[in-house]
């Protein structure tokens, strides 16, 4: 028998998602966290009247977090990362071969 380590994310008395890992969880309830914290603020401006809307708003926000703060100017958009120089034979080079 095999024993099997699962972490539940839990809202509300709701199981939301399991994971196997600590961080995993750990992860997607502080996404949860933002979700709802972007949910209230959505709410106080009352330009989306559907609550259902304004949830499916605050947790696509918060699954793109880094997007939105590179887009609010918190956080610089990450470089990608440099391409290394092919190697370019030179007439030296293939002299020396032959």
């Amino acid at each position: 028998m095999a024993v099997i380590v699962k972490y539940v994310v839990e809202r509300n008395g709701e199981e939301k998602m399991t994971f196997t890992s600590k961080a995993e969880a750990d992860a997607y309830d502080k996404m949860l966290d933002i979700a709802d914290e972007l949910f209230e603020l959505i709410g106080k401006s009352e330009l989306i009247e559907d609550e259902a809307k304004t949830e499916e708003l605050a947790m696509f926000l918060a699954q793109n977090k880094e997007d939105v703060l590179v887009a609010l100017g918190a956080k610089r958009k990450p470089t990608p990362p440099a391409k290394k120089p092919k190697a370019v034979k030179t007439e030296d080079a293939v002299d020396d071969a032959a």
